[in-house]
């Protein structure tokens, strides 16, 4: 992804960002859409840089929109994201505080953490959720919050009659029994021109039971918005 965003703020233009998963058909992702002005925002995120306030983390920034957006409104707000590349891309395009950091090596305390774009997507697995809120607690302030959008995408399961072929568990978490897994447990791979990434896990989780791992681990959630296609943006406290 670091490549395409490169190329595409050098030139103007940048080859196909292909995305692979064995779960489905090869798609592609809009190099462009990675550079959206505000105005060009999803709702959901709108709101979420609107409700962000103190000192702000935004994780997995790629090319920057949300941190420039948010430095346009006088925020502040510091980038990180594992992508060379992309950060050496913040940094030509203007934004002020980027660094290149995994997030689960931040240790620095934030009033806001903001990870858009499905940002919860890098928990991985819903085992992996007790570590992501534990990591969370560990970074902010006293009356800090967490903005993440998701999708639950159940609806690629749904038949002509809206039935889904999951069971739930002992939790109530809906699975796939074909599986084993939850259904919103993915493994996708990319590729940029010549250039393939390694395998990596990544999570789209409904609501209910991000609000349920969430409560587990002492966190209060709140259902912000809801998008027009089963996405929506959430809120997370300490209980």
């Amino acid at each position: 992804m670091g490549a395409a965003i490169a190329d595409f703020w050098k030139n103007g233009v940048a080859g196909r960002l292909r995305v692979f998963s064995p779960d489905f058909e090869e798609d592609e992702m809009p190099v462009d859409g990675l550079f959206r002005s505000f105005d060009a925002m999803p709702l959901l995120e709108q709101t979420a840089l609107r409700m962000a306030s103190g000192r702000i983390l935004d994780v997995g920034a790629g090319a920057g929109c949300h941190t420039l957006a948010l430095q346009d409104m006088g925020r502040d707000v510091t980038a990180i994201d594992i992508s060379p590349l992309s950060v050496e891309t913040m940094r030509a395009q203007g934004v002020e505080r980027v660094l290149e950091q995994d997030f689960w090596t931040v240790e620095e305390k934030y009033d806001t953490v903001l990870m858009l774009m499905n940002g919860i997507g890098i928990a991985g697995t819903l085992d992996a959720l007790p570590r992501f809120f534990a990591h969370i607690d560990s970074i902010l302030t006293p009356g800090g919050q967490l903005l993440i959008d998701s999708s639950d995408v159940i609806y690629i399961f749904e038949d002509e009659e809206g039935n889904v072929p999951f069971r739930r568990d002992a939790m109530g978490v809906p699975i796939d029994p074909e599986t084993g897994r939850y259904y919103g447990e993915f493994i996708y791979q990319m590729q940029y021109k010549r250039i393939r990434g390694e395998q990596f896990p990544w999570l789209y989780i409904d609501f209910a039971t991000l609000a349920g791992a969430a409560a587990a681990c002492g966190f209060r959630a709140e259902l912000i918005q809801e998008g027009d296609h089963y996405d929506y943006l959430a809120r997370f406290t300490r209980a």
